[in-house]
């Protein structure tokens, strides 16, 4: 889970640049701090390589005063390429019977140390650009709805942000999950 140091100076390249062309996504932050913050922590470094890595393009989002810690989000236009194809949760690849894909969104989010989004959060991204607007996003999903079988997800339709839902069993190829990571 180290990356290499060809791929640490890669990725804080590509999360400076990008840093750097959507200002208004974090007014009043600096990049040296956040970069302190990362070279510190190598486990939040190498999330954030495999949100880029799975093409999420995380950008800062916000710092939270409380904690001290930076929020970055998945910035893609579009829900992650490499992060799409996933029913919700592990109960709910294994509930399907046949055509199973190759795994849920709360699993692969796990594996590579971040979290899905929640409704709000989606809200809160949403106000920063259009994302999704040919995509959807699985997110967080409260614990009544899962119970009762079912799973949420976001898009952009028509210049306003629907969140849906659908059996947590359900995958689709225009369906991925965008992640948060605090560091």
């Amino acid at each position: 889970m180290a990356l290499s140091t060809a791929q640490r100076e890669e990725l804080l390249a590509a999360l400076k640049a990008r840093f750097e062309k959507n200002m208004p996504r974090h007014l009043g932050l600096e990049w040296e701090k956040i970069q302190d913050k990362l070279e510190a922590n190598a486990e939040k470094l190498w999330s954030l390589h495999e949100m880029e890595r799975t093409g999420g393009e995380p950008d800062v989002v916000g710092y939270d005063k409380k904690t001290d810690e930076v929020i970055f989000y998945d910035c893609s236009a579009e829900s992650p390429a490499g992060r799409r194809s996933l029913c919700y949760d592990g109960a709910a690849l294994a509930a399907r019977k046949a055509n199973k894909p190759a795994d849920s969104a709360v699993a692969m989010a796990a594996a590579m140390g971040i979290e899905l989004l929640t409704e709000a959060q989606y809200q809160e991204l949403q106000k920063l650009g259009k994302f999704d607007m040919k995509t959807s996003s699985w997110l967080k999903t409260p614990d009544e709805i899962r119970q009762l079988g079912g799973a949420i997800f976001g898009d952009r339709r028509y210049n306003h942000v629907f969140v849906y839902h659908n059996g947590a069993d359900s995958y689709y190829a225009a369906r991925g999950f965008r992640g948060v990571l605090r560091v």
